[in-house]
C-alpha cells in the first residue's frame, strides 16, 4: 500500500510539473540570451567536477582526464564565440494543449506498465551511473538538435526576407554550431553584402574559416583577422578566436593578453562572467608551468614605477592553511583617493609564498588607470577562500595604507588577519 502511495504521489509531482510548465509558457514571449551564457558556464562547471571526481576516484586515467578537460574548455570558448555575438530574441511558440495532454496520459500508462513490470517502487528510484563522457554526448545531441530547428526557422525567415542581415548572421552562427563551416562563411558574405565591412563580420568568417581548417590560422584566415582588427582593435570575436587559438597550443600569457582587454571593455555584447572563466583558467595553467610568479618577479615597466613587496604569510594563518587545499592569493594596490578599482593586480597561490612579488604599470587593468598615475595607494594581499577577486568574510588579508609610490622601497606584508566582516 505504501508503494502505491508513493507511486501516486510522484505521478502526482510530475503532472503538476508539466501542467505548470504549460500554463507558464502561454505567458511567455521571449527570454533573455544571458540565461544560456549562465548555463554554459555552470554546465562548464558541472562537467568539469564530475570529470575531476572521476579522475581522482580512478575511474579515468590521465591522458582522458586531460582529453575531456581540454575538449571541456574548448566547449566553454566555443559557446562564448556563439552567444557574444547576437542579442536577438528567440520567439517561443505557445504549446497546444494536446502537447500536455498527451505527455500526461504518457507518463501514466508508462509508470504503471513499468511499475508491473519491475514489480518494486523502490527499484524505479535507484540512480543509475551515467560516464560522463557519454552525458557530454548526450548534451551535445540535444544541442544539435536544437540548432537544426532553429536553421529551418532561419531559412523560412530568409525566404521571405533576403535582405534581414541580422537572419543571415543568425543563420551563420547556427551552421558554424553544426560544422557546416563554408556554409557559414557564405552566410557572413551575404551579411556583408547587405550590411557592408563590419569587424564583427570579418570575425565571424575568421572564425568559421579557422574552424574549418583544422583550427589552424591559415592565409585567408589571417587576411579576415586583420581586416577585422583595422576596423575594430577590441573586435570581441576576432581577440576571442586569437586568445583561443593562443591558449590550445599552451601560451597563455598571449591568450590572457587577447582576452583580458575585451572583459575590461565592458561591452555589452560579451559574456565576461564566461570569458573570464576562461582567463583564470589560462593563469592557473600558467602557474603550473611555474612561469606566473619568474614574470611577476621580474617584470618592471619602462617608466620605472613598481612597487616592491615582500609577501609572506603569517603563521597564525599557515597553521589554519596547512590542513586546506592551495587557495588563490591577490595582490592588488588601489588608488588613496578615487576610484576603488584595482590599478595593478597579480594572482598567484598560496603555495608560492613568501616571495617578492612587483606591482608596475604592465598589470594595470586600464589604459586609464596605471599606477604612476598616482601618488599614494593602498596595498592588499587576500588569500581568497572561494577563489574569487574581493575581500570577504572568511579570507585572510593584509593592508598598507598610503604608501608614497615615490619612495619605490621593499615592503613587508605579512598576510595574518582574518575577514570577519564584509569590507565595502
Amino acid at each position: 500500500m505504501t508503494t502505491v502511495i508513493a507511486l501516486v504521489v510522484l505521478l502526482l509531482l510530475i503532472l503538476i510539473i508539466v501542467w505548470a510548465h504549460f500554463f507558464r509558457q502561454q505567458q511567455v514571449t521571449s527570454f533573455d540570451q544571458n540565461v544560456r551564457d549562465n548555463t554554459n558556464v555552470n554546465l562548464y562547471h558541472e562537467h568539469k567536477a564530475e570529470i575531476e571526481a572521476d579522475f581522482e576516484q580512478g575511474k579515468i586515467d590521465q591522458e582522458n582526464y586531460q582529453y575531456l578537460t581540454q575538449e571541456l574548455d574548448k566547449s566553454l570558448l566555443q559557446d562564448v564565440q556563439e552567444n557574444q555575438q547576437h542579442q536577438e530574441v528567440f520567439e517561443q511558440k505557445q504549446l497546444s494543449i494536446i502537447w500536455p495532454v498527451s505527455i500526461s496520459l504518457f507518463i501514466l500508462v508508462f509508470s504503471f506498465a513499468l511499475y508491473n513490470k519491475i514489480g518494486a517502487f523502490e527499484q524505479l528510484s535507484q540512480p543509475q551511473q551515467v560516464n560522463v563522457q557519454e552525458q557530454m554526448e548526450q548534451d551535445e545531441r540535444a544541442r544539435q538538435q536544437e540548432t537544426l530547428a532553429r536553421v529551418a526557422q532561419l531559412r523560412q525567415q530568409i525566404s521571405e526576407e533576403p535582405n534581414n542581415a541580422d537572419a543571415w548572421y543568425s543563420l551563420g552562427q547556427a551552421l558554424v554550431g553544426l560544422g557546416d563551416f563554408n556554409g557559414a562563411i557564405a552566410a557572413f558574405a551575404k551579411v556583408e553584402e547587405v550590411d557592408g565591412p563590419h569587424a564583427d563580420i570579418y570575425g565571424a568568417m575568421a572564425q568559421a574559416t579557422y574552424y574549418r581548417d583544422n583550427q589552424e590560422i591559415t592565409a585567408e584566415s589571417q587576411v579576415l583577422i586583420d581586416k577585422a582588427l583595422a576596423l575594430d582593435p577590441l573586435d570581441p570575436s576576432t581577440n576571442i578566436l586569437l586568445g583561443m587559438h593562443s591558449f590550445m597550443h599552451q601560451e597563455y600569457a598571449q591568450a590572457i593578453k587577447y582576452w583580458q582587454p575585451i572583459i575590461d571593455s565592458g561591452r555589452s555584447n560579451v559574456n565576461s562572467q564566461a570569458l573570464q572563466e576562461a582567463v583564470n583558467e589560462a593563469k592557473n595553467r600558467l602557474a603550473l608551468t611555474g612561469q606566473q610568479s619568474q614574470a611577476i618577479e621580474q617584470a618592471t615597466p619602462d617608466n620605472g614605477v613598481q612597487l616592491s613587496l615582500n609577501v609572506t604569510i603569517g603563521d597564525n594563518v599557515m597553521s589554519e592553511l596547512i590542513q586546506q587545499e592551495d587557495k588563490a592569493v591577490f595582490i592588488y594596490a588601489i588608488a588613496s583617493s578615487g576610484p576603488k578599482m584595482p590599478i595593478a593586480a597579480v594572482k598567484v597561490f598560496a603555495s608560492d609564498l613568501p616571495a617578492t612579488i612587483v606591482l608596475n604599470d604592465s598589470q594595470a587593468m586600464m589604459e586609464q588607470m596605471k599606477l604612476s598615475m598616482f601618488e599614494k595607494v593602498h596595498v592588499f594581499a587576500v588569500i581568497s577562500q572561494d577563489g574569487t577577486p574581493g575581500v570577504k568574510p572568511g579570507d585572510y588579508q593584509a593592508v598598507i595604507r598610503d604608501i608614497v609610490v615615490a619612495d619605490n622601497k621593499l615592503l613587508d606584508v605579512v598576510i595574518d588577519e582574518k575577514v570577519t566582516d564584509s569590507v565595502k
